[in-house]
């Protein structure tokens, strides 16, 4: 279950994330209600995972689901999309799935 916890921690933050850029520094209110919401119900739900998964192993894998998620998402709403790019996110997924396995 902690798992799951921190799968759904690691992809709000992916919405907040976009929910900030969108803030515009936070000149903007509903963005940056959304923002500031799903950051706080992300560290929540991360604080909840890391009970039963060690912290460098938590930690790792939340940053690197919200890296990799932010990265795809600007990439589907128009950012360049490079080869390189490309590899780097496959590289973060690796790392991410590497330490589940790891951690079985």
């Amino acid at each position: 279950m902690a798992w799951a916890i921190l799968t759904l921690a690691g992809l709000l933050e992916i919405v907040w994330a976009l929910a900030l850029k969108e803030s515009h520094g936070f000149t903007k209110l509903w963005p940056s209600v959304i923002g500031v919401f799903f950051s706080a119900l992300s560290f929540v739900l991360l604080t909840f995972a890391l009970r039963d998964v060690p912290v460098g192993t938590g930690y790792a894998v939340w940053v690197g689901i919200g890296a990799a998620g932010v990265v795809v998402a600007g990439i589907v709403t128009g950012e360049a999309a490079s080869a390189a790019r490309i590899a780097c996110i496959v590289a973060i997924i690796g790392g991410v799935v590497g330490l589940r396995l790891l951690e079985a």
